[in-house]
C-alpha cells in the first residue's frame, strides 16, 4: 500500500512513517518542513498544504490511502486566530477528502481529539456524545469529522477519526506538552510551571498506542469515530510525582494562574474502541519510563 502521511515529519508523524515502512508500505511524506528522522526509502513531498498547488502535488503520487495528521493543535493559537485554524484544519481537510474522491481513493485517517464534545466536567467522554466544541480548534476537528461522515457516505470513502488524547513517548524532544517539559526540566535541573492547582485530570496515550490506533483506520471495513487513549485519568499533580519517579530527579513546581477555558478534566471511555479493535497497551508507568530512556540516550 502507498501511504500519504500529512504531518509526517512531526512527532506523531515520523513514528506513522516508520512503522508504515516496518510493514512494508511505501511512504509520502508531506510537510512544511524537511523529514529529519533516519527512515529509508520514504518520498518527501514538501510544501503548503494550505495551497491546493501543494495538495495536487501530493495526490500525483497517487496514494492509496491518506492518513491525515497535519493541523493547527493549539488550543490558544485557534482562539487567537480562528481564520487561520479554519484554513489550516478544516479547509485543508476539505481540500485532501475532494482529492481522495477525485482519484478513487478509499481510506482517510483523521487524527480528531475529544475537545470536539467540549467541557463535560469530570463525566467520562464517550464517542456517542454530542459534539459542543467550546474553541476554534475543537470546532474545525468536529467540522472535519461531519465532512468526512459526508465523503464516506455519499463516496464510499472509508474514514476513521481517531479522538486522541494527550500523546507523549520516545523522541517528543521538540514538544511542548506537560510531560515533555518536566521531562527536559528533570535533565537540566530546573524547575516546571504547573497551571492553576494542578488538580486537573487528563489522559495520555504512548506514541505507539496512537501509531497503532491509526494503522488501524487502514484495516477498517467501515467507517468509524472512536476514542485513543490510555483509558486512567490522571491529575497533573500526580503525573508530577510520577515523572519523577521516573527519572528520579527532583522537579521543583510552581503553580501559575490557570489558562481561560481550561477543562477540569478530560476522562475516556476506551471500553468502546475494542469493538473495532482499539485497546492500549502501554501502561503510564512503563510509557513514563521510555519517554525519559529517549530523553537521556
Amino acid at each position: 500500500m502507498k501511504v500519504l502521511v500529512t504531518g509526517g515529519a512531526g512527532f506523531l508523524g515520523h513514528h506513522v512513517v516508520r512503522a508504515l515502512k516496518r510493514r512494508g508500505d511505501e511512504v509520502v511524506v508531506a510537510d512544511l518542513v524537511p523529514f529529519a528522522f533516519d527512515v529509508a526509502g520514504i518520498v518527501e513531498q514538501r510544501g503548503d498544504l494550505r495551497e491546493q498547488a501543494a495538495i495536487d502535488a501530493c495526490f500525483a503520487h497517487r496514494p492509496d490511502a491518506v492518513i491525515h495528521l497535519a493541523a493547527i493543535t493549539s488550543v490558544l493559537k485557534s482562539v487567537a486566530d480562528p481564520v487561520g485554524v479554519y484554513v489550516s484544519n478544516l479547509e485543508m481537510t476539505q481540500r485532501l477528502l475532494e482529492g481522495c474522491r477525485q482519484q478513487g481513493i478509499s481510506r482517510f485517517v483523521f487524527a480528531s481529539t475529544n475537545a470536539v464534545v467540549g467541557d463535560v466536567g469530570f463525566d467520562t467522554i464517550t464517542a456517542s456524545m454530542p459534539l459542543r466544541p467550546l474553541t476554534p480548534y475543537g470546532a474545525t476537528k468536529a467540522a472535519c469529522e461531519m465532512l468526512m461522515a459526508g465523503y464516506s457516505g455519499s463516496y464510499g470513502i472509508i474514514t476513521s477519526a481517531n479522538r486522541f488524547t494527550n500523546i507523549y513517548g520516545a523522541e517528543m524532544q521538540l514538544k511542548d506538552s506537560i510531560i515533555a517539559r518536566m521531562m527536559k526540566a528533570a535533565l537540566v535541573g530546573e524547575g516546571i510551571e504547573i497551571y492553576g492547582d494542578g488538580t486537573q485530570v487528563r489522559d495520555y496515550i504512548y506514541i505507539e498506542d496512537a501509531v497503532n490506533s491509526l494503522l488501524l483506520g487502514l484495516e477498517l471495513q467501515t467507517s468509524a469515530t472512536f476514542i485513543a487513549g490510555g483509558g486512567r485519568s490522571v491529575s497533573v499533580n500526580t503525573l508530577h510525582e510520577m515523572t519523577v519517579s521516573a527519572t528520579s530527579c527532583e522537579i521543583p513546581a510552581t503553580h501559575i494562574a490557570p489558562k481561560p477555558g481550561e477543562m477540569p478534566a478530560v476522562i475516556v471511555d476506551v471500553s468502546k474502541s475494542k469493538d473495532i479493535g482499539f485497546a492500549p497497551t502501554w501502561t503510564l508507568e512503563r510509557g513514563l519510563d521510555a519517554t525519559w530512556e529517549s530523553f537521556t540516550a
